[in-house]
């Protein structure tokens, strides 16, 4: 089979006017990037009170690939194939995996979101200006302090960011002052930003500038709070991002309409395209895809409990991707053996998708398992996965979109449109605001995670301590966790019992309107591996960008 990169290069594009006008988006609507890239003007953004929110979610990602982007396009491409109007909504690639490890975010095979190559690298330069309105807040900062600190900065707790992994940024010295004076700092990636979790939160402009100036920056010597607005700059931080704001538009290897927007990461931030781009796709598409990252306990959670919560979206069905190689992995057996059958292993790793399920039924959201099925599984292998969902009377669909685009997903389609049209479930958050912080924290850790109990540091009690005392106990809460497991511990894979998550530390993203709370000081700032992609990508003689994934 051809690589992603082939198809990608190989495929008809549509003008992006014309893809735009399939789902009523107007020419005069769009600001063009060239030919098959544009961006969005952000009109009203009442969505279509008909419009049908899906969400796709996967279990915990391991080495042997789950394919949720893949799945996510294909089941927009199968929906449209149909007869269904349909948009995907997706986030934008960072750079730090696409030059690191886990490659890019268009998907793969026959199921992809192009050009891909541009989506993966540059873009419309969204990621360039988040990077550079967070580091404006935080040279203003410093700059405050050399020129006299009228405002007493004594802790300064916002850091600066660069859309890359770069393990050497994780502790620096920043110097404050003209006497050589330091401070201790650290750099996070872009997409863990909270002007990064803002800009995905608004609703338009003025929303924006708002949520910004609401930045907690830093603390004074008597421990109160100094927020972005008593810098006087939310206004030119509001300015820097006004175009990124606006949700871009591509297309599918199909000629279907793609809304990619905002890329905050989900096991340190909240995990979703912004809302913007959410409400737009469900202003003018009958039926809307979208995605959250990682696995279920990480990006569903936030999905519903953060994006949903702000933005007041009911999704009315939820899709989850599981592969025969993945749950294998979570029974156990290494990576070099995926391709080989295992009964065994797989009947242990069911209990990862099994745990993953009994969270999405506790958002009451109907749910269809999609397997996505690879060549190297087996005729036994696929009859025990049937004979499972039919046991649980669990609704499952084979999906092969990687190999067969949208026709791969016909099966899919149907079912997630049966489960639209006949379910009676309402969906629900799985706690109330009022809930402390801390009662906030045992629910996920318990209810989601499957923990028997947490343990938390003195300096998140301490925390918890200021953000009470400011009022904010009312916002939820966003879960920094590995990914790789339903734990906090990412060699624990399947569905783990009698853990404690150990939460190290808590910060309060005023502005997001949300607190993060950090588990087994994960890190915010990744690191490249021995080999990364950037050694493969390249650029041609014609300037064709080759080998991006």
């Amino acid at each position: 089979m051809k690589t992603d990169f082939q198809i990608s290069q190989e495929s008809q594009k549509e003008k992006i006017t014309i893809i735009a006008n399939k789902i009523g988006i107007k020419d005069e609507d769009l600001i063009l990037y060239g030919d098959y890239k544009a961006k969005i003007k952000i009109n009203e953004l009442e969505a279509n009170p008909n419009s049908n929110l899906i969400l796709v979610t996967a279990v915990n990602p391991t080495a042997g690939g789950e394919g949720k982007s893949t799945v996510t396009i294909g089941l927009t491409e199968g929906l449209n194939a149909i007869g269904k109007k349909a948009c995907v909504a997706l986030r934008e690639p960072s750079l730090g995996p696409v030059l690191g490890m886990k490659g890019g975010a268009c998907g793969g095979g026959y199921s992809q979101v192009i050009p891909m190559d541009e989506i993966n690298l540059h873009f419309t330069g969204d990621m360039h200006a988040i990077t550079t309105a967070n580091n404006a807040i935080a040279a203003v900062i410093d700059n405050h302090i050399f020129q006299g600190n009228q405002l007493d900065i004594k802790n300064v707790v916002f850091n600066r960011v660069l859309d890359m992994n770069d393990r050497a940024l994780r502790h620096i010295e920043v110097a404050t002052a003209n006497n050589g004076e330091q401070r201790s700092d650290h750099f996070d990636i872009t997409v863990a930003s909270e002007i990064m979790a803002i800009l995905c939160l608004s609703e338009n402009v003025q929303d924006l500038k708002n949520k910004v100036s609401n930045i907690i920056v830093a603390y004074n010597s008597k421990g109160e709070a100094i927020y972005v607005r008593d810098l006087e700059i939310e206004g030119v931080i509001a300015a820097i991002l006004k175009d990124a704001i606006k949700p871009n538009i591509v297309q599918t290897l199909e000629n279907n309409p793609a809304i990619i927007h905002g890329g905050p990461f989900a096991n340190i931030a909240h995990g979703c395209n912004s809302i913007i781009a959410t409400k737009t796709a469900m202003k003018y598409a009958d039926y809307v895809v979208t995605e959250a990252g990682f696995g279920a306990d990480l990006g569903a959670e936030k999905f519903f409990n953060i994006k949903c919560r702000k933005a007041n979206l009911k999704p009315k069905a939820a899709v989850i991707v599981a592969t025969i190689r993945a749950l294998k992995l979570h029974g156990g057996i290494e990576v070099e053996k995926l391709t080989i059958e295992n009964l065994e292993a797989l009947k242990i790793g069911i209990s990862n998708l099994e745990k993953h399920l009994e969270n999405l039924e506790k958002f009451n959201v109907p749910v269809v398992v999609a397997l996505n099925v690879f060549s190297t599984d087996t005729e036994v292998e696929l009859n025990f996965m049937k004979e499972w969902a039919k046991d649980k009377d669990i609704t499952l669909s084979e999906t092969k979109v990687f190999s067969e685009g949208g026709k791969g997903a016909i099966d899919l389609a149907n079912k997630v449109i049966d489960l639209v049209d006949n379910s009676t479930k309402e969906f629900k958050f799985l706690y109330e605001d009022s809930k402390s912080i801390l009662e906030k924290i045992e629910i996920v850790c318990k209810e989601i995670y499957g923990a028997a109990g947490i343990s938390v540091s003195q300096e998140s009690l301490n925390e918890i301590k200021k953000i009470n005392k400011l009022g904010l106990s009312h916002l939820p809460i966003c879960m920094a966790k590995t990914p790789l497991s339903l734990s906090d511990d990412p060699n624990l894979k399947g569905r783990p019992i009698d853990f404690t998550v150990k939460i190290t530390d808590i910060k309060l993203k005023a502005g997001a309107g949300f607190v993060v709370v950090y588990t087994n000081k994960i890190l915010t700032m990744p690191g490249l591996p021995k080999i990364p992609n950037a050694v493969k990508i390249d650029i041609d003689e014609n300037e064709n960008i080759v080998n991006i994934f």
